[in-house]
C-alpha cells in the first residue's frame, strides 16, 4: 500500500532547527530556527531547551544561513545579502541586547562582498575579512567587532592568490594559480619572502585545491592531493622542505571536499579541535560517507558519537576545551538529528531534529547503485524507490546535481523524498566530472558538456529501465544550475527521451553564462569552465560552446517544460531562462515560467519554495502520472 501523501510544506518549509554550534566557552548553543516567517539565529544556554532560547536576529527579507561566534561571548556575527544577489555583508548582533538593530560592519558599494571571516588572535575583538572593495581583488581587512573600524590588513594583487596564517596570525603559506592552471604552494618566511615549495596539476582541481589548512604548529600545510594515483588524499606539505606526506587516505575513495563549498553548513572536509587546531579526522566519499579518524585522542569521542545514530557524523563543533561537543548526523530518512555529548561525563543528550514532525519510517531509503557507462567508465548513483509500491515500471525522475563539480551522496534530500512520496523512482547519477570518484572520473568530463556527460545520464536511465524499475515512457528530468542545463540538454539533444522536464536556474547559453559571471570570477575559471568547456573570448571555442548550448537547439524542444528562475541570480542570470521561454512561446510551445523577483541562485524564501514545488508536483503528475495532493 502506498505511503500517505505528505504535504509539500512538510518537505520544503524552513527547518525547525538547523546548523547548531556551541560557543567557545561551552556555555551557549546557537542555531537557526524560524521566527517571523524567516530563518533567524537563536541562542540558548547549553542546558536549556528551545522554550528558553532567544532569537537574536530579526531579518525580514531572506533569512539567515551563515553566522560566526567571536572571541567575545556576548557578540555574534552573521552574513546577509539582499534578495539573493550574493553581495554578502558582515553584521554584528549583541546577545545581551538582541532587540537592538544589527550593525553592518562591512558597508560596501554594490557588487562587492565578504567571502571569508576568520578570527585574528593577535588582536582580541577583531576578525579578518576577505572582501573586494577593489572589484577584481579580494583583499584582507581587519575589522574591530565592537566599533566597526576597518583597516587594510593585506592587499593581494594576484586575484587568484591567498595567504594562509598560522594560529598566531603570522603569514605561513601562499597559494596561487599560474597562467597554465598549475596550482603553486609557497612558504612565507619570517622576512615576508616566498619560497616555492610545490606545484600540482590544475585540471583535477576544477573548484580549487581543498582543503588549505595550516597545521596547528604552523610548520605544515594540509591540502587535498591525488599525488601519483587516482584517489584524492589529505597530505601535509612541509614548510621547510616542501616534502609531502600522507595524513589520511582511503584506498578507492576520495577525500570529500564538497563541504569546502558551503562551510559551516555541509559537513567539513577536515574536523579540527577548536582549542588547539589539531586535525581530528577527515571525511571521505563512499556508498555512505566515511569519517577517517586521524588523532588517536579523538578516537574515544568519535566512538561515543557513533553510538548516538545509525547515520554518519555530519557537522561537529566543540568548546575550546574539547569537553562539550555538538554533533549532527547524515541520514537518508532522518534529517538533522543533533546531539550534545560531554566528554568528561560520557553523557549525551538529544537536542533536536531539523523536522521533528517527520516520521523517518514513512520515508524512502536511499540505495547506492553502480553500473558502467557506454564507454566502460564506472558510474555511481543513488536510487530511491517509493514506499509501499512494487518497484516495477514506475515513473522515474532523473534528478541531476549542480556544479557540475559536485556529487550526490547517501543522505537526506527533500527533493528526493518529496518525489518518492509522490510515487516516483528517483535516480541521481554521478556523471563524469562529478567530484568524489577519482581523478580519471573527474577529468573524463573535459570537453564533454552535452556529449559524454549527457550520455552518462541516458545510460543511467537505460539501466533503470533494464532493471525493470522504470517505465521508459514515463521518465522525467529535473535539476538546478548545471542540473538545469542538463535538463535543457535532455530535451534538445535527446528530444524523444523525456516525457517532462524541469529547469531550475539552469544555463541555456554557455557563452553568455560565462560572460555574465561577476568579473572577479574570470581569474578562477582556468581549471574549471575554461578547461572543461571553453573561453567565449576565443572565437573557435565560443562556436563550440554555442553548439552545445540549448538556446541554439531550442527548436527541437517539444517536451513539456517548467522553468524557474531568480531575478537577482548573479551566477545564472535571468536572461538564461528568459531567452529559452521567449523562444518557446514564439513557437507556441507550452512552457510554464516561475520568476521570483526576490530570489537569486535558488529559492530561499518559503513562499517561493512552496510555489515552485507545487508547480513541480502538478507538472510531473500531469506528464508522468505520479500522485498529487488534492489542491496541487
Amino acid at each position: 500500500m502506498p505511503a500517505p501523501l505528505i504535504d509539500v510544506e512538510e518537505f520544503f518549509a524552513d527547518p525547525q532547527f538547523a546548523h547548531p554550534t556551541i560557543s567557545p566557552d561551552g556555555t551557549r548553543i546557537a542555531y537557526l530556527a524560524p521566527h517571523g516567517g524567516r530563518l533567524q539565529v537563536w541562542v540558548r544556554g547549553v542546558d536549556d531547551d528551545h522554550a528558553d532560547a532567544v532569537p537574536v536576529t530579526r531579518d525580514t527579507r531572506r533569512g539567515i544561513t551563515s553566522y560566526h561566534w567571536t572571541d567575545d561571548p556576548r557578540v555574534l556575527l552573521y552574513l546577509q545579502d539582499v534578495d539573493g544577489n550574493e553581495d554578502w555583508h558582515l553584521h554584528r548582533v549583541d546577545l545581551d541586547d538582541p532587540d537592538a538593530p544589527p550593525v553592518d560592519l562591512t558597508p560596501m558599494d554594490p557588487g562587492s562582498r565578504v567571502v571569508g571571516v576568520e578570527p585574528y588572535p593577535p588582536v582580541p575583538g577583531t576578525v579578518l575579512v576577505a572582501m573586494n572593495r577593489r572589484p577584481l581583488f579580494f583583499d584582507l581587512f581587519r575589522v574591530d567587532v565592537a566599533t566597526g573600524e576597518t583597516v587594510v590588513h593585506m592587499e593581494l594583487d594576484d586575484p587568484t592568490g591567498s595567504v594562509l596564517f598560522d594560529r598566531d596570525g603570522r603569514p605561513a603559506f601562499h597559494t596561487a594559480l599560474a597562467e597554465d592552471g598549475t596550482v603553486e604552494f609557497s612558504a612565507v618566511d619570517p622576512d615576508g619572502q616566498r619560497r616555492l615549495l610545490r606545484r600540482t596539476g590544475g585540471a583535477e582541481h576544477p573548484v580549487g585545491v581543498h582543503p588549505q589548512l595550516v597545521t596547528a604548529d604552523g610548520k605544515g600545510l594540509l591540502v587535498g592531493s591525488f599525488q601519483d594515483g587516482d584517489d584524492l588524499r589529505l597530505v601535509r606539505i612541509d614548510h621547510a622542505t616542501g616534502d609531502e606526506t600522507v595524513v589520511a587516505a582511503v584506498d578507492g575513495h576520495d577525500l570529500d571536499i564538497t563541504g569546502a563549498m558551503v562551510p559551516g553548513v555541509l559537513p567539513p572536509v577536515v574536523y579540527t579541535h577548536r582549542g588547539t587546531g589539531e586535525v581530528l579526522a577527515a571525511r571521505f566519499t563512499g556508498d555512505r560517507p566515511h569519517v577517517e579518524v586521524v588523532d588517536p585522542a579523538f578516537a574515544e569521542v568519535f566512538t561515543a558519537l557513533e553510538q548516538l545514530s545509525d547515520g554518519v557524523l555530519g557537522t561537529l563543533t566543540s568548546d575550546e576545551a574539547g569537553r562539550r561537543w555538538i554533533a549532527t548526523f547524515v541520514h537518508d530518512r532522518d534529517p538533522g538529528a543533533t546531539w550534545l555529548y560531554d566528554r568528561d561525563t560520557g553523557g549525551a543528550r538529544f537536542l533536536f531534529r531539523s523536522q521533528p514532525q517527520r516520521d523517518p519510517a514513512a520515508l524512502a531509503p536511499m540505495t547506492p547503485v553502480a553500473f558502467p557507462a557506454r564507454d566502460g567508465l564506472p558510474l555511481h548513483a543513488q536510487l530511491t524507490l517509493p514506499v509501499g509500491v512494487e518497484p516495477r515500471d514506475l515513473p522515474l525522475v532523473l534528478l541531476v546535481h549542480g556544479g557540475p563539480w559536485y556529487h550526490d551522496s547517501w543522505g537526506y534530500s527533500p527533493d528526493v523524498q518529496f518525489l518518492a512520496n509522490r510515487g516516483y523512482a528517483v535516480l541521481q547519477v554521478d556523471f563524469r566530472g562529478s567530484l568524489g570518484h577519482g581523478r580519471r572520473h573527474l577529468t573524463a568530463a573535459i570537453g564533454e558538456f552535452a556529449r559524454a556527460m549527457h550520455d552518462d545520464l541516458i545510460d543511467a536511465v537505460d539501466w533503470a529501465v533494464a532493471q525493470g524499475y522504470a517505465d521508459p515512457d514515463r521518465v522525467g528530468i529535473y535539476g538546478g544550475s548545471y542540473g538545469g542545463y542538463a535538463a535543457l540538454v535532455g530535451v534538445t539533444v535527446t528530444p524523444d527521451r523525456f516525457a517532462a522536464a524541469v529547469d531550475y536556474v539552469g544555463i541555456s547559453d554557455l557563452a553568455n553564462f560565462l560572460r555574465t559571471l561577476p568579473p572577479f570570477v574570470r581569474a578562477y575559471n582556468v581549471n574549471s569552465w575554461f578547461r572543461y568547456v571553453g573561453d567565449p573570448e576565443v572565437p573557435e571555442q565560443e562556436a563550440d560552446m554555442l553548439a552545445r548550448s540549448p538556446i541554439t537547439m531550442v527548436e527541437k524542444i517539444r517536451t513539456p517544460l517548467l522553468v524557474a528562475q531568480g531575478a537577482n541570480d548573479v551566477r545564472v542570470v535571468q536572461a538564461e531562462s528568459d531567452n529559452i521561454v521567449a523562444s518557446l512561446r514564439e513557437r507556441g510551445v507550452p512552457v510554464e515560467y516561475l520568476l521570483a523577483e526576490d530570489e537569486g541562485h535558488g529559492f530561499a524564501n518559503p513562499e517561493n519554495r512552496m510555489r515552485l514545488y507545487r508547480a513541480i508536483e502538478r507538472h510531473f503528475a500531469e506528464h508522468l502520472g505520479g500522485r498529487r495532493a488534492p489542491d496541487a
